[in-house]
């Protein structure tokens, strides 16, 4: 009989476990979803020898998880900061260093926010491996590449007014980076 109960709790916990995993929306802290929205003025091929590079506009949510409910300013976001990322999308293993900075702004709840000429590339990428070897080289040298092929991937953190930390689902855009 013992035996019999806790082999049937072995069986109900993976669905125990399942009816408690979360959707998208509920994932974030709080009561709304910051989203990246739109993106618009993506440069497609940078030089190593240029820049700073930005983004010529960036749209950012604020979307109610309840939009049936009562909302309020208190759900209104305050946006801190930006990260950016790098990935190759070749066979190379070196990439620039993220760039994180600080940004300043609020999304109302169930509104939007319009960044523009938001940075994702700056100094501190260019002047480092691998694009300082493009700069400097004329080529990738660890593939040998006169064109390094990247994913840009950037994140918005921010705080609702009520004090729950919100950040955004990555958003990407690829690049080519050339000499």
């Amino acid at each position: 009989m013992n035996s019999r109960r806790n082999l049937l709790l072995l069986l109900l916990l993976p669905l125990a476990l399942l009816a408690a995993c979360r959707a998208r929306t509920d994932r974030s802290e709080g009561t709304v979803i910051l989203s990246v929205s739109d993106f618009d003025g993506l440069p497609v091929v940078v030089s190593a020898t240029a820049g700073p590079f930005s983004i010529e506009e960036v749209e950012l949510r604020n979307v109610a998880k309840d939009p049936t409910g009562t909302t309020s300013d208190l759900q209104d976001i305050e946006i801190r900061s930006y990260e950016v990322r790098f990935s190759r999308l070749d066979t190379g293993t070196r990439v620039p260093p993220p760039l994180v900075e600080a940004v300043f702004g609020v999304v109302p709840v169930n509104g939007t926010t319009l960044y523009e000429n938001l940075p994702f590339l700056r100094a501190n990428q260019v002047l480092n491996p691998p694009l300082s070897d493009l700069a400097d080289f004329g080529r990738d040298r660890e593939t040998n590449s006169t064109v390094i092929p990247l994913n840009v991937t950037l994140r918005f953190f921010g705080r609702t007014l009520s004090g729950d930390d919100i950040a955004s689902a990555p958003a990407s855009f690829t690049i080519e980076v050339v000499p």
